[in-house]
């Protein structure tokens, strides 16, 4: 039996994130610049995307750029920014095709200005597409989020739209930038790290980990089975035991 038929369709996530680990090494093995790496990278998001629309999962976050990238190399971030321009161009034909709609969570403001009219674009063009939500986190960090999430808290609260009692899990969702958006119930971590490097900790919390040594450039559709697969042959208990689950 190969992989594919091993999936339990009625037991899939809904939402997968990644966090696309090791484009820098792929690229190092290949006695290439790290640029190198990125660009296969892109070709590894793209078969992820089609790999899981085509399973029927709804949303698919990507860990793209983090807050702590700024502090790269200027000429590798550089090069990361116009890629991700690239990208966009190169992808958004097919993208419109497939029924992806895009959103960009992160400090936009961070962004060239160029690839920030480009993000605000493709997000206009896709917004009615409605097969795959592609969610890219891109100048993003887990605690930035939080922290934001706090002061939009705090200035409602000071206005009196919100009182301090109506404070719970559930409204800090709301406030995050990832509000409208169910937590993942999947994450993968590519090229064999064991942390989540401040990426949605919020919306994290019950999130089933999956830590694979391939590095990202490698990770294609058998290996996200390979994922997908692990994810139903754990037992997601929520803090309950596991008597209390079967019933």
């Amino acid at each position: 039996m190969d992989l594919l038929e091993q999936i339990d369709r009625s037991k899939l996530p809904q939402h997968v994130a990644f966090i696309m680990d090791g484009n820098g090494r792929w690229a190092k093995k290949r006695g290439q610049i790290r640029l190198f790496g990125h660009n296969n990278g892109v070709k590894a998001v793209k078969e992820i995307l089609n790999a899981a629309g085509n399973l029927g999962i709804k949303y698919v976050t990507v860990y793209a750029f983090s807050t702590e990238n700024w502090s790269r190399p200027a000429d590798e971030v550089s090069g990361i920014m116009n890629l991700l321009s690239r990208a966009i161009d190169d992808e958004i034909e097919s993208m419109m095709k497939n029924g992806i709609r895009v959103s960009i969570i992160g400090e936009m403001e961070r962004l060239p200005q160029k690839l920030r009219e480009k993000v605000s674009n493709v997000i206009e063009m896709t917004k009615n597409n409605d097969k795959l939500d592609f969610v890219v986190a891109l100048s993003y960090s887990g605690r930035w989020d939080i922290v934001e999430a706090t002061k939009k808290i705090a200035r409602d609260c000071a206005d009196g739209k919100i009182s301090p009692d109506d404070i719970n899990s559930d409204l800090i969702s709301k406030y995050l930038s990832t509000a409208n958006i169910p937590d993942p119930e999947l994450m993968i971590r590519t090229s064999g790290e064991s942390r989540i490097s401040n990426f949605l900790l919020y919306q994290l919390a019950y999130s089933e980990l999956y830590f694979t040594d391939v590095l990202w450039p490698d990770f294609n559709k058998e290996e996200l089975y390979k994922a997908l697969i692990s994810y139903q042959n754990r037992e997601r208990r929520f803090g309950k035991t596991s008597e209390q689950v079967k019933k």
